[in-house]
C-alpha cells in the first residue's frame, strides 16, 4: 500500500452539503458551528435527581437495547435495534460518552457532569459535578466537560476525561459508590477517549489536540506521556492527522489507535514505543471498538483530501486482514451485537453534519440499514 503523508486543508465536498463540517474534533477552533442554547449551571456533586417526564416506560428494558448519548440535545435514548426509540432520560448538557456498569447503571460524560442513569427503571439516579472548572456550560465541539470515561474493571471507580477549553485536560476519578471525586490527574488536550489496562492499574486518556496518550497509575503514582503522531505534528491544533479513539488490545495490553485508514499506531504503555501497521480504508478514522475475539472495528468518518474514499467501516482481523464496508454518510462511534454479527454505528457529531441515526451494518452480509433515532447519536453501548 502506497501511504501519503498529508498536509493539504481540508476541502469542502460541495456534492454533500452536510459533509461540509463532518469531522469531529479536528479542525481549528474557530470552525465550530453553534449549538442548542447554553443551560443553566452544573449541578451540585453527587445530587439526586428525578426521573424525566420521558424516561420510565414501565418496563423492564431487553437485552440488547442500545443506550446512545445524544450530542446535540441533553438525553441518552434507549433503541431496540429493530423497532428503532423505546424511551429517553434527561441527563445534562450535550451528552459525550456511555459507560456501562456490570449492575445496570450506566455513566454519562455531559457538559455539566457525569449522569449516573438506571438503565432497568430508565431514570437519572443523580448528577456528579466534575471538579475541575471548565468554564460555563455550553454546547458543541469545544465545550468543556466530559469527554472520553470508562469503568474499572470491578466497577468500583470510574475514570472520565474533562476537557478545559484552551488548555490541558484532567482525568478525574470517581468513586461510583459514594458518586465522590477522589483524585485528579493531568493530561493532554481534549481527551477524546479514556480505557483501563485489563488488571486496572493504569489507565490511558488519549489527548486528540496534543497528539498523545498518557499514562495515569490508578494508584496515583504518577503519569507518563506517550507522543502518537504517525504524521508528526505539523500543523498542530489545525492539523487533521490527530489520535481520536484508542482500544486496549486483550491479549498484550497494548493500545490501536487508527490513523486515516492508513496507519494503525500500536503503543506500548510498559516501554512507551510505537510501531505502526499498514491499513486499509483510506478514509479520516474516529471510533473503535474491539469484538472479544480480536476483531478491530473502526470507524471512518470520511474525506479530507481529493484522493480520500468515503465514510467506511473497517473490521480488522488480528492477522491484519481487512474488510472494508461503505457507508455511504459521516458515523462517528461502534458498538458491537451480543453475539458479534452486527456493528451499530453512530451518526452523530460533534459538529455541524452528523444526523440523528445509527446505520446497523450486518458483519457477514455486508447490508446495512439506517435507523433514525437520537439526536446527533454519539456515544453507544449495547445493554
Amino acid at each position: 500500500m502506497t501511504v501519503r503523508r498529508r498536509h493539504t486543508a481540508p476541502l469542502l465536498l460541495a456534492a454533500v452539503s452536510a459533509l461540509a463540517a463532518l469531522l469531529a474534533g479536528c479542525a481549528t477552533p474557530a470552525g465550530d458551528g453553534p449549538g442548542p442554547a447554553r443551560r443553566d449551571a452544573p449541578a451540585s456533586p453527587g445530587r439526586l435527581e428525578p426521573p424525566a417526564d420521558e424516561a420510565s416506560t414501565g418496563l423492564p428494558t431487553p437485552e440488547g437495547t442500545l443506550l446512545v448519548a445524544d450530542f446535540g440535545a441533553d438525553t441518552v435514548t434507549f433503541v431496540d435495534p429493530q423497532q428503532g426509540t423505546t424511551g429517553s432520560v434527561r441527563v445534562g448538557t450535550a451528552p459525550y460518552g456511555v459507560a456501562l456498569g456490570a449492575d445496570g447503571r450506566a455513566w454519562v460524560s455531559t457538559a455539566e457532569g457525569v449522569a449516573e442513569v438506571d438503565t432497568r427503571t430508565r431514570s437519572l439516579r443523580r448528577t456528579i459535578a466534575y471538579r475541575t472548572a471548565t468554564g460555563p456550560v455550553e454546547t458543541g465541539e469545544y465545550r468543556g466537560g466530559g469527554m472520553g470515561l470508562a469503568l474499572s474493571p470491578d466497577g468500583s471507580r470510574l475514570y472520565v476525561g474533562v476537557n478545559i477549553p484552551g488548555k490541558n485536560g484532567v482525568l478525574e476519578v470517581i468513586d461510583t459508590a459514594s458518586g465522590q471525586v477522589t483524585g485528579v490527574a493531568p493530561v493532554g488536550r481534549r481527551p477524546f477517549d479514556v480505557d483501563v489496562s485489563a488488571d486496572g492499574r493504569e489507565v490511558y486518556a488519549t489527548g486528540h489536540d496534543s497528539f498523545d496518550v498518557t499514562v495515569v497509575a490508578a494508584d496515583g503514582l504518577g503519569t507518563r506521556r506517550i507522543q502518537v503522531a504517525p504524521y508528526g505534528t505539523e500543523g498542530g491544533l489545525g492539523s487533521w492527522l490527530k489520535p481520536h479513539y484508542a482500544a486496549v488490545r486483550p491479549g498484550d495490553g497494548k493500545l490501536l489507535l487508527p490513523f486515516e485508514g492508513e496507519r494503525l499506531a500500536v503503543v506500548d504503555p510498559a516501554t512507551g514505543q510505537v510501531s505502526i501497521e499498514p491499513m486499509t480504508a483510506n478514509t479520516h478514522q474516529h471510533g473503535v471498538t474491539l469484538a472479544p475475539d480480536g476483531r478491530l472495528l473502526v470507524v471512518g468518518s470520511g474525506p479530507i483530501t481529493r484522493d480520500d474514499a468515503g465514510p467506511s467501516l473497517t473490521v480488522r482481523q488480528p492477522d491484519g486482514r481487512e474488510r472494508v464496508y461503505p457507508l455511504g454518510i459521516p458515523h462517528e462511534n461502534v458498538a458491537l451485537s451480543r453475539d458479534g454479527r452486527t456493528a451499530y454505528v453512530t451518526g452523530g457529531f460533534t459538529r455541524d453534519g452528523g444526523w440523528d441515526g445509527i446505520t446497523l451494518v450486518d458483519l457477514d452480509s455486508g447490508a446495512t440499514h439506517r435507523l433514525e433515532t437520537g439526536h446527533r447519536p454519539l456515544g453507544v453501548a449495547v445493554l
